[in-house]
């Protein structure tokens, strides 16, 4: 015990994590003994520095909800040497435990009505042939007597039969198959992941326990991952990702605001 501490950091623990110093506190000791400034943290995790700042002074209220500010202290205890897992548990105990899915059902029904599909563009295909139809009957009317004009006002119809296929063009682009999703090769395990239902923190590691990936995968964004034998997951917002095991999409591993931890190997699909 340091000389000058208070009455109240004296007392007896009343509980299993009230007598281990905070959080924030704890990664900011770690940092400094490990010779990092706030900087290179930031710059090798890719957290901002006053999110950084603010962690390290137990102010979570920056990292935009739980989800996210467990995977803030996942990076940052690795960053400076620390086994992440006890500060999350201890982050869990002193900030009510996981998050429940019903309060972020409102961002997610938000973000799904936002994309809208484009229509082919119908009026500006009839101007265009509103406009060859003149033409033509123009040149016929003030022409007609002119044979060498009749390749021109062929030439002057030609554009009318353009503008279908550029409006059609214009729609949504066919869905890719599940066989067409990666042409994964037999000795190896592929995991591809899709946010498909708004933004959500992802974590990736090979057999070996090698960090591959970790951050924050957003609505319409895609990650591939390969490895020799397996691939472990952790999915910050489990229902908003879909999951393409070796070439096949597998079901859903979790519901939206879920945290859900999973693992696959060269023999699944099958949810490891």
């Amino acid at each position: 015990m340091s000389i000058g501490n208070s009455p109240e950091e004296d007392r007896p623990s009343a509980g299993p994590h009230e007598d281990r110093p905070p959080v924030g506190r704890v990664l900011r000791q770690a940092r400094i003994d490990a010779g990092l400034t706030v900087d290179e943290v930031s710059s090798a995790t890719r957290v901002r520095v006053p999110i950084v700042q603010a962690i390290e002074q137990d102010d979570f209220s920056r990292c935009g909800g739980d989800v996210y500010a467990r995977g803030h202290i996942r990076a940052l205890a690795r960053a400076v040497g620390l086994d992440p897992a006890g500060l999350i548990e201890q982050y869990d105990a002193e900030h009510g435990g996981r998050p429940r899915a019903t309060p972020a059902a409102p961002l997610f029904e938000a973000e799904r009505i936002r994309p809208e599909p484009r229509r082919p563009n119908w009026t500006a295909a009839m101007v265009a042939a509103i406009v060859a139809v003149v033409g033509f009957v123009g040149f016929t009317l003030f022409g007609g007597d002119d044979q060498s004009g009749t390749p021109v006002a062929k030439a002057e119809a030609t554009p009318s039969a353009s503008p279908s296929p550029t409006a059609s063009d214009a729609g949504p682009a066919p869905e890719p198959s599940d066989s067409a999703i990666a042409a994964a090769p037999a000795d190896k395990v592929t995991v591809k992941l899709v946010a498909t239902n708004g933004n959500s923190w992802i974590s990736a590691e090979d057999h070996t326990g090698r960090l591959m990936h970790e951050g924050v995968l957003e609505d319409g964004d895609s990650q591939t991952f390969t490895d020799d034998e397996q691939i472990d997951l952790v999915l910050g917002n489990a229902g908003a990702v879909e999951v393409f095991v070796n070439g096949k999409k597998v079901e859903p591993v979790g519901e939206v605001g879920q945290v859900q931890r999973v693992s696959y190997t060269k023999g699944d699909p099958a949810q490891g």
